[in-house]
């Protein structure tokens, strides 16, 4: 009588160099794609400086308060990434289509809710503004522009990681720098005038990024209605209604990753409205920091998310020997680029400052926090990193759990008592505080992420044996 056996599909040969090669090819493009996006954010902040402190503040505020809405959108679109990268591990690429239109649904129902909110957060900006008016209707000013962009650039999101959970990750960083070359000129529009548009000072800035998310939505649909790679797909012409099914099964793997970066971010804009009362230099410092070590975060991030489609294809394909072993590759890659950006967050803290302001007031406030912003580069590196393999086996609501005690019961508690409470026999260290904290709450989820990793990836090791 004959036996069955299941033969396990063939784990290849495990390199370190190998991965780390093709780790560095796929993330190179997002890294590119990153940097560019990051890099209107820069733009913006150095444009509205040039202007006057109460401009760069009112940037910073705005840039507090729709940055980590705008992650929340692309961390919950992350799912499609997920999905697709498995499904083209599997071979089943007749699923993929079909699931990037549902993905591109919940995209218009997330993106227009988003600009409801950032339509109407006068209510919250003058909360933390103590009555100062006119930072306050800069900052509205700024978000009316943002928020006309965000149903665009969330559907953009989804046609982006379609594309990249095949490795395919060029065409978004070529979008991202026309973007970027966009960006710039525009703003000069909005902030000075011309052509019939009144100057709007710094606040012009939500008007420029608002247009440029529309610029690259219609870069990406034109890309994808006439790339061979994706022609066969026909993703654009076959319509197909919401599948609520289909739209909660995206939601329940997106939002606990949406919900985990928003944790994060917000902690970081929670901080900058806290330090309004303290005056546009202290805001405008901090700001310089946030955004310099926001785009120095750019590399490890494009690194996980490269870790997400290398962990998802080996998952999909079979082999959670190989997952496990991207995954942690993904890791000493990620440590590699957290070394030199602490190095230059160490020595050149100064410099990087002026690039930004002339104002000797806020190139201080920035240098000493700069020097706290190298401090954390190895545990954000490490966090971010094992999310985004967590990420590439659809574990998402547990990390979302653990970020949430590292950056909300740690992290802002211990700021807040650092900064500006009097529990503690010193006196509050102001913002410098609050970037001791983020230290701790980082080194935190760094951790637990980990010690989660582990476990996830031996786990489905044993379930491949059993």
């Amino acid at each position: 009588m004959a036996s069955s056996v299941t033969i396990a599909p063939a784990t290849p040969p495990l390199s370190r160099r190998s991965e780390l090669k093709a780790l560095i090819v796929l993330a190179l493009p997002i890294i590119g794609g990153q940097l560019a996006q990051t890099g209107m954010s820069f733009v913006d902040t150095l444009m509205a400086g040039a202007v006057s402190p109460q401009d760069l503040a009112a940037v910073a505020v705005g840039s507090s308060v729709w940055v980590p809405m705008f992650l929340f959108i692309i961390g919950t679109l992350l799912a499609t990434t997920a999905n697709v990268s498995h499904l083209f591990g599997a071979e089943r690429h007749d699923d993929i289509a079909p699931m990037v239109r549902q993905a591109l649904w919940l995209s218009l129902l997330i993106g227009a809710l988003a600009m409801l909110l950032l339509l109407n957060a006068s209510p919250l900006l003058g909360y933390f503004m103590d009555g100062d008016t006119d930072l306050q209707y800069q900052t509205q000013v700024y978000l009316n522009g943002v928020a006309v962009g965000v149903p665009a650039i969330a559907m953009y999101q989804v046609l982006r990681y379609l594309c990249e959970g095949m490795g395919h990750t060029r065409p978004a960083m070529l979008i991202a720098i026309i973007g970027l070359i966009c960006n710039a000129p525009l703003n000069y529009l909005f902030i000075y005038g011309g052509f019939g548009i009144p100057a709007m000072g710094g606040a012009g800035c939500g008007w420029a990024t608002g247009i440029v998310m529309w610029i690259m939505l219609l870069a990406m649909l034109g890309y994808i209605s006439r790339s061979p790679r994706y022609r066969h797909f026909k993703l654009l012409n076959h319509f197909e209604w919401p599948r609520m099914r289909t739209i909660a099964d995206l939601m329940k793997l997106g939002v606990p990753i949406g919900l985990a970066i928003f944790m994060e971010s917000s902690m970081f804009a929670i901080i900058a409205l806290l330090l309004t009362p303290l005056g546009a230099t202290v805001v405008s410092g901090h700001q310089i920091t946030l955004n310099f070590t926001s785009m120095s975060f750019m590399f490890p991030l494009s690194i996980a998310m490269a870790i997400t489609i290398r962990v998802g294809q080996a998952l999909g394909a079979g082999q959670p020997e190989v997952a496990r072993f991207r995954a942690f590759t993904g890791l000493i890659l990620t440590l590699s680029c957290a070394l030199i950006s602490c190095l230059l967050m160490r020595y050149c803290g100064e410099q990087i400052a002026s690039l930004y302001s002339n104002d000797g007031g806020v190139i201080r406030v920035a240098t000493e926090l700069m020097l706290l912003a190298a401090l954390f580069q190895f545990s954000d590196a490490t966090q971010v990193s094992v999310a985004g393999a967590l990420r590439g086996y659809k574990d998402t609501r547990i990390p979302m759990l653990l970020t949430c005690v590292a950056y909300w019961c740690i992290g802002l508690p211990l700021g807040w008592q650092l900064a500006l409470g009097d529990l503690l026999p010193q006196a509050p260290m102001g913002a410098p505080g609050f970037w001791w904290a983020l230290i701790a709450g980082l080194t935190v989820a760094a951790l637990l992420l980990l010690l989660r990793l582990q476990k996830v990836s031996h786990a489905a090791i044993q379930r491949s044996l059993s």
